[in-house]
């Protein structure tokens, strides 16, 4: 199969010198001669001149300025002429015949959106990654959930999820799209500028009757945690204003007016949390993330009404979790997937 003309792995990269050092010449040794394309965020630390000097045979698009996760994506993708492109962090390490299996489900229906790998640690290689695992789901209250990953508890890899299945959405830390749809869907949302996007667009796909698949007979090594530390209050800012974007747009019934409400008051409990363990900036960021919220509801609210407009069909009842993920987590103590 001749996978130049079929797939583009396409690595995002701001001031990731480190990393594409570090894991760069593992996708070029295990890109199976699909093509490959760095796209730039505006770097300053002369990574791309190290790419350029290093591997000849690699396309270089380079944006103006930082544009984010969600807006470097976007543009980039619309460069891509192949059939699918593999969004690819550039802190994963990919594994000897990653590519050819997720290459063969995505062929093997036209319906599928996205597709992703199993997403181990490259840390701990016996251990699922935060990013995505064995395939990502949601509960009613838009939180996002794997196989093999509850919150923040990473289960072992004892080959207990090694399956393939349609899943809600996969990771944008590996995730395998077809180019016409992520173009034709308008690709990311923009204003998320990093985390969660690729779950919004998966949810929008969803409504749009096509599927999302994890396919474990590929495996990559993900370090995550790359551009924003778990801890950085511009990540807590973002993971939470996103997260009321994305249950408010994707909740497409009457449930929403009271789902609201509830992940709001979760919010805010969260934000005590960070308060009880000293760590002020993170209650603050929660906090601004509810204000911007208010302040562009006008626009979430335009949102969620294209995506009623779009909707096609209804999300399997398998998909999305019926039950509180929270009161399961922290009230029942379940960790595994195989719990709930």
């Amino acid at each position: 199969m001749d996978l130049a003309s079929k797939v583009t792995l396409a690595i995002l990269n701001w001031n990731g010198i480190h990393h594409l050092k570090q894991f760069f010449p593992s996708v070029v040794q295990n890109a199976d001669g699909a093509t490959i394309l760095l796209i730039d965020n505006a770097s300053t630390d002369g990574s791309v001149d190290w790419v350029k000097a290093n591997f000849s045979q690699v396309q270089v698009l380079v944006h103006p300025e930082n544009v984010g996760f969600t807006g470097g994506y976007n543009l980039g993708v619309q460069a891509v002429e192949t059939e699918f492109a593999v969004l690819l962090n550039s802190d994963v390490e990919l594994s000897d015949g990653w590519l050819q299996p997720l290459v063969e489900k995505m062929e093997s229906d036209a319906s599928m959106a996205a597709c992703q790998p199993k997403i181990v640690s490259f840390a701990n290689r016996n251990q699922f990654e935060y990013a995505g695992a064995a395939g990502g789901f949601i509960d009613q209250l838009g939180y996002p959930f794997c196989r093999g990953r509850i919150f923040d508890f990473c289960e072992l890899d004892e080959g207990q999820y090694d399956h393939s299945i349609p899943v809600l959405w996969a990771t944008g830390a590996c995730m395998m799209v077809r180019t016409r749809l992520f173009n034709e869907f308008g690709g990311f949302e923009k204003r998320f500028f990093a985390h969660m996007e690729e779950i919004d667009l998966c949810w929008r796909w969803a409504h749009s009757g096509y599927s999302i698949w994890v396919e474990p007979k590929s495996v990559v090594y993900h370090l995550g945690g790359g551009t924003l530390a778990k801890t950085n209050p511009r990540k807590t800012f973002l993971n939470f204003r996103n997260g009321l974007a994305l249950l408010f747009t994707n909740t497409l019934d009457s449930s929403i007016w009271w789902k609201l409400p509830v992940r709001l008051v979760l919010d805010g409990l969260a934000g005590i949390q960070f308060l009880m363990k000293g760590e002020a900036p993170n209650c603050w960021a929660i906090s601004k993330a509810h204000v911007d919220f208010y302040q562009t509801v006008g626009y979430w609210r335009r949102k969620r009404m294209a995506n009623k407009l779009k909707r096609t069909s209804l999300i399997s009842p398998q998909l999305i979790r019926s039950k509180s993920l929270v009161f399961d987590y922290f009230i029942l103590g379940k960790r595994r997937f195989s719990d709930l």
